[in-house]
């Protein structure tokens, strides 16, 4: 999370189970996981406000892009993905793990 909204919270609410959610969260799918259940919690990540999220499918070789207020990008691997405005100069090489 950013550190603005981190430093908004409480010192009572920093001590125990934050309520606030991640700014970014990154989801592998394993080969025993259910692709419709990952999708689905993606979705719901981005409707408490996760403001971008990579589902990386390694069995279709596929990485799904979901950001806030926009629909899913798919894109075929190997990829690099990139931090966006959320993570300046971050990338992944998606090549070197898959």
């Amino acid at each position: 999370i950013q550190r603005e909204r981190w430093e908004a919270l409480t010192p009572e609410q920093r001590r125990k189970f934050p309520p606030i959610v991640p700014d970014f969260v990154i989801e592998l799918r394993s080969a025993t996981d259910d692709l419709e259940m990952l999708r689905s919690k993606m979705g719901e990540y981005r409707d408490v406000g996760v403001q971008l999220g990579w589902l990386i499918n390694p069995q279709q070789q596929q990485v799904e892009i979901y950001r806030q207020g926009q629909d899913v990008e798919v894109r075929n691997l190997p990829t690099e993905l990139s931090g966006e405005n959320l993570l300046p100069g971050f990338r992944l090489r998606l090549s070197r793990y898959l």
